[in-house]
């Protein structure tokens, strides 16, 4: 997930979002008809759990960057091209396609991401990732899957197959895609560039789900309207004029500005913004200097910014180049020194449910799981990418959901306060694997097969 769900992500436990921002709930619909062997699903779940977890620890073990996932891409199109899926490789880079056309109907897509992050595992499973490699920037590091998208692409491959085994059930047609480069915002943005509407069959619906680090583990999250946020990198150099730090009438300190600035920033939320409309700013490097008796020349500002609508995230961007701005004329900068604000190429979209379309599909879950798996929960101010699959084409009914990995004795003792959780990439995180890989195989099947039903 896109900058990580580094804070409390869902359910009753978050406080990060107004739950104001989220959009007016609808009734929820009265359950559609069973849906055919929708009982048996979980039993043929758990007899191919073994298979599952072999394939988990593999997935686990030998992660890759985002835009490297050539290994893990054809290891997985090979098991769809088994299943009788078409397949095509390299789409928006290391992307994958998988089609299956079973008559007239719907065309629905499914989505599982392929990337790991540049993190040291340190969980102590022993499968463990141990991979070490080199960030774009050059900068060694180990690679581990912290987000769980291996629990994703394991649930991934276990709905194809359920569904491929159960074409007698359904009609219309599968566009399952494995997506590249999540982490970084790119990979739907490079997939959809590269055809993904046009060469394939154009979906009518798109599901997905992101494992949960604060349910307990084989709970279902959903929620209507925003679930998501604009994510933004924003850098700013801050120029000056450097000298000795003995003599600094003689400099103008880039070091002083840039504090200026931070702490300038901070009224960009509390004191412009909506209090019922959330959005965050957060300075997360401060880069400057070599020397301790040197003034230098520039300063440079490493900043995430968040937000849900399109209009708050262009409020926040002029905002930051203002503030940045008028510091520098307030310190005597001179015009031609004046902050160099930039937006980098990382823009993740904020992820929207269109509500009556959420609600659908979580009272279908509530009739098919038992009472209490299924809960609302609020929106975050984590990032991910499957929003822009919507966003291509806003005629698209889709919906994102959560699964919870925190097994449950560990999340009794959070409540009691007695630990706290680890957060999606965390080196620590360690999902159930096996309660978020079944629930998320039983959860997106069903959706499938409704969203795809016979009349």
């Amino acid at each position: 997930m896109r900058h990580a769900l580094t804070a409390v992500m869902a359910a009753v436990s978050l406080s990060s979002i107004a739950s104001a921002q989220t959009a007016p709930e609808t009734p929820v619909p009265t359950p559609p008809t069973a849906i055919p062997a929708q009982s048996e699903i979980g039993a043929v779940v758990a007899k191919d759990m073994d298979g599952l977890m072999t394939l988990y620890r593999d997935l686990h073990a030998n992660p890759e960057l985002s835009l490297q996932e050539t290994n893990t891409a054809s290891k997985l199109a090979k098991r769809l091209k088994a299943l009788k899926f078409d397949v095509t490789e390299k789409v928006g880079g290391t992307g994958v396609v998988a089609v299956m056309t079973n008559g007239s109907g719907p065309t629905l897509l499914i989505r599982a991401d392929m990337d790991g992050l540049p993190v040291v595992e340190q969980t102590g499973l022993e499968f463990a990732s141990k991979v070490r490699t080199k960030t774009p920037e050059g900068v060694e590091t180990g690679v581990m899957h912290a987000c769980g998208h291996d629990t994703h692409m394991t649930a991934f491959i276990e709905t194809a197959k359920l569904l491929a085994a159960r074409k007698k059930d359904w009609k219309g047609t599968l566009v399952m895609i494995l997506q590249p480069a999540e982490e970084v915002g790119k990979g739907a943005r490079d997939m959809l560039e590269d055809g993904l509407y046009t060469r394939f069959p154009r979906p009518t619906h798109a599901i997905a789900f992101h494992d949960a680090a604060n349910l307990e583990a084989g709970v279902v999250g959903y929620t209507p309207g925003y679930a998501l946020a604009n994510v933004d990198s924003v850098d700013i150099v801050v120029k000056g004029l450097g000298g000795h730090g003995a003599y600094p009438q003689t400099a103008k300190d880039p070091i002083v500005l840039g504090a200026r600035i931070v702490t300038t920033l901070q009224t960009l939320v509390s004191r412009e913004q909506d209090p019922q409309d959330p959005a965050v700013v957060t300075v997360g490097s401060f880069q400057g200097g070599a020397k301790h008796n040197i003034i230098p020349d520039e300063a440079k500002l490493l900043l995430t910014v968040r937000s849900y609508s399109d209009e708050t995230r262009a409020k926040l961007i002029k905002g930051i180049e203002r503030v940045a701005k008028g510091e520098a004329i307030a310190a005597g900068v001179p015009d031609d020194r004046m902050p160099m604000v930039s937006v980098k190429d990382e823009f993740t979209p904020s992820t929207y449910n269109p509500p009556e379309f959420a609600e659908q599909m979580a009272g279908l879950l509530k009739s098919h799981f038992p009472e209490g798996r299924v809960v609302k929960t609020l929106a975050v101010m984590g990032g991910e990418d499957f929003g822009r699959f919507y966003r291509a084409d806003k005629s698209i009914n889709s919906f994102i959901f959560w699964v919870g990995g925190v097994p449950a004795d560990k999340m009794a003792a959070a409540d009691a306060g007695q630990i706290s959780l680890p957060s999606l990439h965390s080196p620590f995180w360690a999902p159930q694997a096996d309660k978020v890989i079944a629930t998320a195989s039983e959860a997106m099947t069903v959706l499938a097969l409704d969203i795809l039903k016979k009349d």
